[in-house]
């Protein structure tokens, strides 16, 4: 794999504030990703990744975002193309707010939307299981016309938990607590744990916040996905499609 001179590395930008945590953790985990790519050929800060966050608490409100729309996508537009003025690929620290994904594209911005469909669909790629189990906010397991996620199903078997509002909570109280409460940790593991299947993706940027390990259960944290593919395309003279 070849890497892009320091100087001729691409911009970052992260759209964050639901929830600012999130927000965070997508970068720190860019951080995380720029150390694994290069290996031994990162030499400290002068290798860093180069990175733009804007986080509005306004995003907050994709938890209700059916509700919420019309206040919620013009501020995700126009944070969109803000950054896109000095990035060149931006990710969106929140599954349900990419929902937005077809708005942002048809923008007349150069910057490329690293969207959670491309990532997972990287990750996924030919895998024969076919059989996945979605954690993710209210609007992104309801499998409507308000979630992401939607279009998985017709590739895919989704397994969505029965009680779909205990893990709204969830996401609700990890936003105003965190991930370490060791009530809200009981409480995500036993959810988890009754899922039928193995493979389970959390479609929520405030999931891998919590410190849960689920054992027989392969967590697939889309936030570090993410993470993974912005180093490839900003550091990567030919990133693979």
């Amino acid at each position: 794999m070849k890497f892009r001179p320091r100087s001729e590395r691409k911009r970052i930008g992260i759209i964050a504030g639901s929830g600012p945590e999130a927000g965070v953790d997508l970068w720190a985990k860019v951080i995380e990703e720029a150390k694994a790519l290069m290996g031994g050929e990162y030499q400290g800060d002068l290798d860093g990744p180069k990175v733009r966050i804007v986080s509005s608490p306004i995003l907050g409100l994709s938890m209700e975002l059916e509700e919420k729309d019309a206040i919620v996508r013009p501020e995700i537009l126009s944070i969109y193309s803000d950054l896109a003025k000095d990035c060149d690929f931006i990710a969106i620290a929140c599954n349900t707010l990419n929902f937005y994904q077809h708005a942002i594209k048809s923008l007349p911005c150069k910057a490329e939307l690293v969207s959670v469909l491309d990532v997972i669909h990287h990750y996924f790629g030919t895998a024969d299981d076919k059989r996945l189990a979605l954690l993710g906010a209210a609007p992104v397991t309801q499998m409507d016309d308000w979630s992401v996620y939607k279009s998985l199903t017709e590739e895919f078997s989704i397994e969505v938990p029965a009680n779909t509002a205990e893990l709204h909570d969830i996401i609700y109280e990890v936003k105003r607590i965190g991930g370490n409460d060791p009530q809200l940790i009981e409480r995500f593991a036993g959810l988890v744990k009754g899922l039928d299947n193995d493979t389970v993706l959390l479609a929520c940027t405030e999931l891998p916040l919590i410190q849960c390990h689920a054992s027989g259960k392969n967590l697939v944290d889309v936030t570090q996905l993410l993470a993974k593919r912005l180093i490839q395309k900003a550091y990567c003279k030919n990133a693979h499609p």
